[in-house]
Formats: C-alpha cells, sequence, structure tokens
C-alpha cells in the first residue's frame, strides 16, 4: 500500500511541476520551483527504492521458511496398515550413577544391570547408561493417512524391569518435550502417561542444526524450551568424532525395548536399522558433546559433558497402546 502512493505520486510530479512552473514571471521564482521540484522527486524516489529494499529483507526474515533435511518414509507402502514414520536425530548414552537411577526410577521396577553389561561388559562399574534422544518425526502415516512432522526430546531409563521375571528390558520413558502445537504427539504420548511439555525448538522442523563457523566441522547444536517457562528445557551440542566406544548393537538393543510410562500400556516402537535411510553411505555418524537438561525425573538443571552417541535416521514401525503384559521374553531385534 505504501509503495502503491509512492508510484502515484511519482506518476504525478512532474504533471504538477510542469502547471506550478508556468505561473510564475520571475525567472529566480522559476529557478527555484526546479529546484524544488526536482529535490523532492528525487527525495520520493529514494524512499521508494529505500522503501522496497526494506520491507524485502523484513519480509525474507519473517517468513523464512525452515526446510526439512529428513529422508522420506521408505516403507510406508511396505506396512500400509501400520503407523511408520522416520526418526532423524541425535541419540546418547549419558552414565549416571547406579544410585542416582535407582532414585530416579519408580521403586517397584528393578534395574537389570546384567543386560546391560553383556552388551557393554566395560561399562564402568557402578555406573548406568541413561539416554538422551531429540528426535525429529517425519512423514508418518498409517492407513493412507499422514499427520505434520514434530519433534521431540527426553531422557529414557532403558534395561528396566517392569514384569519383574528379571528378562525382559523395558525402557521407561517419563517425561518429553514436544512441538507445542501438535495436539497428536502430545495427546499419544499424555495417553501412556509420559509428562509431556509443549515445547518450542531450534531448529523448527529438522532434528538439528549445524554450528557456524565452528571449530569442528560438523558440529551441531540442538535446543527446546518448554512454553511454560522454567518448566523444562534441554539443549545439546555435539561434534563428530572417530572412537565409538558404544557398538551399534547396544543402540539397536535398547532403541528397541517396549516404552512404557506409567506401565498401563507399552508402546512397541521399532527401529529398523537395515533401510535406505539408515545404510547409505555417512547416515550414521559418531558423536560426542554436551548435554545440558532441566527436565523430570530430574530435580533441577544438569549438565553432562563428553557425551557419546550417534546421529543418524531411521525408519520405524510402531505398535500403540499394548498390554505391557504381552513382551513377557520380548528380544530387542538385531
Amino acid at each position: 500500500m505504501i509503495n502503491t502512493c509512492l508510484d502515484l505520486a511519482l506518476l504525478c510530479h512532474p504533471v504538477l511541476a510542469f502547471l506550478s512552473i508556468q505561473r510564475p514571471k520571475m525567472q529566480h521564482a522559476q529557478q527555484s520551483k526546479w529546484q524544488y521540484f526536482l529535490f523532492s522527486f528525487l527525495s520520493i524516489l529514494a524512499i521508494r527504492y529505500a522503501g522496497t529494499s526494506y520491507f524485502t529483507v523484513t519480509d525474507e526474515v519473517l517468513f523464512d521458511v525452515c526446510h526439512t533435511k529428513d529422508q522420506p518414509n521408505p516403507i510406508a507402502s511396505l506396512y500400509p496398515m501400520n503407523a511408520t514414520g522416520t526418526l532423524n536425530g541425535t541419540v546418547a548414552v549419558i552414565p549416571i550413577s547406579i544410585k542416582l537411577a535407582r532414585k530416579l526410577i519408580p521403586p517397584q521396577y528393578g534395574i537389570l544391570e546384567h543386560a546391560y553389561r553383556d552388551l557393554l561388559p566395560s561399562f564402568p562399574k557402578g555406573m548406568y547408561p541413561a539416554i538422551i534422544q531429540a528426535l525429529h518425526d517425519h512423514e508418518v502415516q498409517a492407513f493412507g493417512y499422514q499427520i505434520p512432522d514434530f519433534t521431540r526430546t527426553g531422557i529414557e531409563f532403558p534395561f528396566v524391569d517392569l514384569l519383574g521375571d528379571n528378562t525382559t528390558s523395558f525402557k521407561w520413558a517419563p517425561s518429553l518435550l514436544m512441538t507445542a502445537d501438535h495436539e497428536i504427539a502430545l495427546k499419544g504420548a499424555s495417553d501412556y502417561g509420559t509428562k509431556t511439555f509443549p515445547s518450542s525448538f531450534e531448529p523448527s522442523c529438522d532434528a538439528y542444526r549445524v554450528v557456524p563457523d565452528a571449530k569442528q566441522p560438523g558440529t551441531t547444536y540442538f535446543s527446546a524450551k518448554s512454553a511454560n517457562s522454567g518448566a523444562a528445557s534441554v539443549t545439546t551440542l555435539f561434534s563428530p568424532v572417530p572412537e565409538e566406544p558404544f557398538p551399534l548393537s547396544f543402540f539397536k538393543n535398547f532403541t528397541n525395548q517396549p516404552t512404557f510410562a506409567d506401565g498401563k500400556t507399552c508402546d512397541n516402537m521399532i527401529r529398523l536399522f537395515n533401510t535406505s535411510v539408515t545404510t547409505a553411505p555417512n547416515r550414521i555418524e559418531t558423536v560426542k558433546g554436551t548435554v545440558r537438561a532441566n527436565i523430570f525425573p530430574f530435580e533441577n538443571e544438569q549438565e553432562w559433558r563428553n557425551v557419546y552417541g550417534l546421529r543418524m535416521d531411521t525408519a520405524f514401525i510402531e505398535n500403540n497402546y499394548l498390554p505391557c503384559e504381552n513382551f513377557r521374553g520380548y528380544g530387542a531385534r538385531d
């Protein structure tokens, strides 16, 4: 609207100048009029194109569209009657003391220390592997219906003896920060008894963002803040490293353990490590970094350094709200 008015002023300006200058009879007055109209014309012209530049830049900033780098769902057509999608992001192991783990995990559930030591014989004594996951759910669909993408993060506790059989490993997921306006995802998690925190994320539509001019090439960051200020937050900073302290078999095991919150029903998310989104070159990357979190069940903000994990994208099949008893003797997929 502003630009339209300026364009009209520029169009009419020469006509007004001509009519006005024809009236005065004194040469000095005519020269003054010409100088005035020339100056005003150039001023309007400058404002018009400065305004165009300003609004163009502002529009680009305000309406910058976030584009995900996630890979397409490769299994939707193979399992049309199941919930499928891809999970892109960082999964890392946070070593905490077994004493702290015992304090955080509800007392009615045991911890299968022998189960994770069979997979990690050199894991430090007296320690327990809590898990941080910062993930972007992409192209989630079932029965031909696809829901919008969303982001989630939280700290989970694997190798939990939910059934008391000293054999079957479950993963306790007590809380999640999730995309604030995604009602389907928020309700889906809360129905398990998970504490959900509607949150904003950076980046808003991807699993992580590259840090510009970082000392270590490939360094990425991720942050999540709950809509209620101070209620919950997670930030991560990871860089690629050559060493691999935890084998891929360990990640396959705990990511595929049935997940629960209040123990009434369990989520059977099967992450597949053999599809194109994972097996293509450089699709799995070992990383090391720092995690800072203020999230239930921890009582205050925590920070962990030298945390190792994997940056990866995997396809998944999900079966929701199943009786946890159904998984007695369940073995994680290789």
